[in-house]
């Protein structure tokens, strides 16, 4: 329901290139590490975003959304379920075009929100698994 497969590949090849990580930090043990190596194979550009703002498979981190100095087209949430939703509103805060909620992550509440306010949004569902589907 929250992923179809219309919204995935729009999502993974028309909103833009430039995915902002939120969760991604140089712990290679971590999905979001993996994950972020995979868009970058597929051309996506990765922004770390997490406290330490960490440089990350080359890129400069930032330690919130909003630290970000420029556009942002999709942000890929690998937080806690209870703290997706806040960053899904900073996603809507920071003029993206898509959300996008990691596996087992969702909130109905913030899908809600992040829709009404035009964004496109995939939740419960993993970019590095739908990728290369599209071929």
């Amino acid at each position: 329901m929250y992923g179809d497969e219309a919204t995935i590949r729009k999502v993974l090849t028309e909103l833009g290139d430039t995915w902002a990580v939120v969760g991604l930090s140089t712990n290679r043990s971590r999905a979001a590490y993996g994950v972020a190596r995979v868009l970058q194979r597929y051309g996506k550009r990765v922004v770390p975003v997490h406290p330490k703002a960490e440089t990350v498979h080359g890129e400069q981190g930032y330690a919130s959304l909003a630290d970000i100095p420029f556009e942002v087209d999709v942000v890929d949430v690998f937080v806690n379920g209870d703290l997706a939703g806040a960053v899904a509103d900073e996603a809507v805060a920071k003029g993206a075009k898509a959300v996008w909620f990691q596996l087992d992550v969702v909130d109905e509440a913030a899908y809600g929100r992040t829709r009404a306010a035009g964004l496109e949004m995939v939740m419960d569902r993993c970019p590095a698994i739908e990728i290369p589907l599209l071929g």
